[in-house]
């Protein structure tokens, strides 16, 4: 069978922090996506300063990713300032594209750097092949497709164009038509469309009524709970075969402002999925006959907080899709430790560790997570411990012996849920 025409798309990643650009290349990113100081809408995230962009690009092409800067933002007027300065200072740094959502944004980066690749945001919410059209025809290399797009439009939009198409595949969604959401506004005077949101969408809502103050009712649709706009968390892993079959160019995992671990775990399951189709269409079998084996599951279970949703890519979502009865859901599996050095193995720990504690290290050359028990630590004074405490360094015996550990992999363990 000729599988000639298919590709294995980018797996793009989240880099809210140096360490997580790390550990996403690590586990195999082919590019990520960060934000400056400015311009972003993560305004929260660690972000980057110029000479942390510059280090950024400089690690991350030396291991073959690339660097994408989000300059996505709602802009007023008053946030147009410095914004030609910035952007030739990223053309500097070599970054290989900017994600822009605002027209006035778009317009003046074409001015100021035309050599630099843009990329469409989601926010500026391209749901039909018109619209992508358009964008190309303005001179957009990449559109990140709008998140409420089921999987026949997306074919219908790759018909309708040849630029680049990104599509988000797993991560936190919000209440909102692709992200435009003014509730962090109302609420809290944090602009969501400037990087700033209070994610309202999370908390627990009761009601009250005017002349009884401080006499709450609880706000039900019926007994499962008052989280009202709390929507799961998307995941499309098992449809990969099926985005790889609309020709998606990139696929995106969202969460700079999720932790170092989370990014890891992530990267890794899509990595292999997408290494997985590769090896079966390279074999010869039919694209649509390719599953993903349980192991993929039963990891993707371990890993996230509000359980997962396919968002529209079957059909329109439902209330099954939303989680009403609490914040997030209790994660049993939590990253316990990065290692920093082997021979002896060094890590630095995350979360309690105990002599005793069964781990399992998630390498890069298996889905299987390797398990071992922890047999003794000992710190860096020499001094032999039983227990770690997050962000001690220690020296790691474990039975079996993690011989092949690699650094900048995780270890993790199980923690009883609260």
């Amino acid at each position: 069978m000729d599988n000639t025409q298919y590709k294995i798309p980018e797996l793009l990643a989240p880099a809210g922090s140096f360490e997580k650009l790390v550990t996403a290349v690590h586990y195999g990113a082919d590019a990520v996506y960060l934000g400056g100081k400015q311009f972003s809408l993560r305004a929260r995230a660690a972000n980057f300063d110029d000479a942390g962009i510059g280090r950024a690009v400089e690690y991350a092409h030396q291991h073959g990713a690339k660097v994408y800067v989000t300059v996505n933002i709602f802009a007023h007027n008053r946030d147009m300032k410095g914004l030609p300065d910035y952007l030739e200072s990223l053309q500097s740094h070599g970054v290989d594209g900017i994600i822009v959502a605002d027209p006035g944004v778009f317009s003046l980066a074409r001015q100021t750097v035309p050599a630099l690749p843009v990329h469409l945001s989601t926010q500026a919410n391209v749901t039909n092949g018109a619209s992508a059209a358009f964008w190309s025809r303005q001179g957009v290399s990449r559109i990140n497709l709008a998140r409420e797009l089921g999987y026949g439009e997306i074919q219908e939009i790759r018909r309708a164009t040849d630029v680049e198409l990104e599509i988000f595949v797993h991560g936190a969604l919000c209440i909102s038509y692709s992200g435009r959401c003014m509730l962090s506004n109302y609420m809290t005077g944090r602009d969501a469309n400037k990087g700033d949101c209070a994610h309202p969408c999370r908390y627990s809502y009761k009601l009250v009524e005017e002349k009884r103050p401080g006499q709450y009712y609880p706000v039900e649709e019926d007994e499962r709970g008052t989280y009202i706009f709390n929507a799961r968390d998307l995941c499309l892993l098992p449809h990969l075969p099926r985005l790889v079959a609309t020709g998606a160019d990139s696929i995106k995992i969202e969460g700079r402002m999720k932790s170092m671990g989370y990014v890891g775990s992530v990267v890794r399951l899509y990595r292999a999925a997408l290494d997985l189709i590769r090896e079966k269409l390279f074999s010869g079998e039919a694209l649509n006959n390719i599953e993903l084996p349980a192991v993929f599951h039963k990891e993707m279970k371990k890993i996230g907080t509000r359980g997962h949703s396919q968002n529209f890519f079957e059909g329109h979502p439902s209330s099954d899709d939303m989680l009403y009865d609490t914040m997030r859901l209790a994660q049993g599996y939590a990253p316990v430790g990065i290692v920093r050095a082997i021979g002896p193995l060094i890590i630095e720990t995350r979360n309690v560790l105990e002599s005793g504690d069964t781990v399992e290290y998630l390498g890069t050359d298996s889905i299987e997570p390797v398990t071992a028990r922890v047999l003794k630590m000992v710190s860096k004074d020499g001094e032999e411990i039983v227990r770690a405490n997050p962000g001690n360094r220690i020296e790691l015996h474990t039975e079996p012996q993690l011989v092949s550990a690699q650094i900048n992999s995780i270890v993790r363990k199980y923690i009883e849920p609260l």
